[in-house]
């Protein structure tokens, strides 16, 4: 697939954005290159392959969820204008 540069103008138009001549061009090209990309890894034989859930197939290493900070909920509290059971209150915004 190749686009044009009235392709180019009519997206910047459904985009509500002004380009120049010279963004288009650049534009242009760099939208073309995207497709060629596309097109080629398109081509490529994947069958008998399966999908993969992470691009590294491993396992995240994650840390320890430990706590490390103290409780400050009353310190907090003490800003809050409107509160109830520790929580804090705020307007009601859909009825």
């Amino acid at each position: 697939m190749s686009l044009t540069r009235d392709d180019v103008y009519r997206i910047a138009h459904l985009a509500r954005i002004e380009i120049s001549e010279a963004q288009a061009s650049a534009t242009l090209a760099q939208l073309n290159d995207i497709f060629a990309m596309i097109e080629k890894m398109q081509r490529v034989n994947t069958d008998g392959i399966e999908p993969m859930s992470h691009p590294l197939g491993g396992s995240q290493r994650l840390r320890d969820d430990a706590v490390t900070e103290p409780d400050q909920r009353a310190a907090n509290m003490r800003n809050a204008p409107e509160q109830a059971d520790g929580l804090f209150l705020v307007p009601r915004v859909i009825e």
